[in-house]
């Protein structure tokens, strides 16, 4: 089987580190090259094009971005220059090999559920805004790939990237956290994203799909079930209700219908509380 050369950007992160991890099971015909910030800074763009030049990799799946709503929120400029400017970059440089883009369920407004394909996206802050633009901009080339990921967890090379590493270090720091009961996501552990985008690359198909588990659930259930496995810790969870949050706006229910990726897979997308019960020991 003939080797191939891809590249992952944003293998500081949480998604990014497992699809390196991950590699060796799922993608044997891929020679890998995962690049942190630290190793090639993306918003250099004539470094990017050297790099490039020198590797010539068959195949990108571009994760690294400016994630956090609140960091974008308080610096557009470099919000737009990380999610927007470098993805246009990357993409151009790829204009003639395959390119994954990792965006977010968070281009929608949560206002309907149960997304598919074909519904509009509606930002509700600068983040959303930044990867909504860059989905534009990668699809204008019909062979790459955007994939709309939903609420990962699983394990980051920092410990502090994942939903569920953030909880757990609130809840041992002795916070309490209110999650709310009419909020709904569709977790999906890193390890399935992983898988899904590996075989989806070896497919090499353009266009847009959704990423998530197989299960609508609220941020109350998700907390409940973690704190389960667990076990006791210093904080609490309590059970609140968005109605009565009177922060930045938020999207109550960004349930996906994935069923355009699935067809795809040779393996179901489980849902985060058949994720739970399948592998009973693993870390999260």
């Amino acid at each position: 089987m003939q080797t191939r050369k891809a590249w992952i950007t944003g293998t500081g992160g949480l998604i990014g580190s497992e699809i390196v991890r991950s590699a060796r099971r799922w993608a044997e015909q891929w020679r890998v090259t995962g690049l942190t910030r630290a190793e090639l800074e993306l918003t250099d763009h004539d470094a990017v094009t050297s790099r490039f030049r020198s590797d010539s990799p068959d195949l990108i799946i571009h994760c690294a971005a400016m994630s956090r709503a609140a960091d974008c929120a308080g610096d557009p400029i470099s919000a737009r220059a990380n999610n927007v400017d470098a993805t246009r970059h990357l993409a151009g440089l790829a204009r003639n090999s395959a390119f994954i883009f990792l965006s977010t369920d968070l281009v929608l407004d949560g206002r309907k559920g149960n997304y598919t394909e074909e519904d509009s996206v509606n930002p509700l802050h600068v983040y959303g805004e930044t990867k909504a633009e860059a989905e534009r901009i990668v699809l204008e080339n019909p062979r790459h790939t955007v994939l709309r990921i939903a609420l990962n967890f699983g394990k980051s090379p920092t410990g502090d990237r994942g939903f569920n590493e953030q909880m757990h270090a609130a809840l041992a720091a002795g916070q309490m956290l209110n999650l709310f009961t009419d909020e709904y996501r569709c977790p999906i552990a890193t390890e399935v994203t992983a898988r899904a985008i590996w075989e989806l690359a070896g497919k090499e198909i353009g266009g847009l799909f959704l990423v998530g588990g197989g299960e609508r659930v609220s941020r109350w259930d998700i907390g409940q079930a973690l704190v389960r496995r667990w076990g006791p810790l210093p904080g609490t969870i309590q059970r609140a209700s968005s109605k009565d949050y009177s922060g930045p706006p938020r999207p109550a229910d960004l349930s996906l219908n994935c069923q355009k990726l699935q067809s795809l897979l040779s393996f179901p997308l489980p849902g985060f509380h058949e994720w739970l019960e399948q592998n009973p020991t693993a870390k999260v």
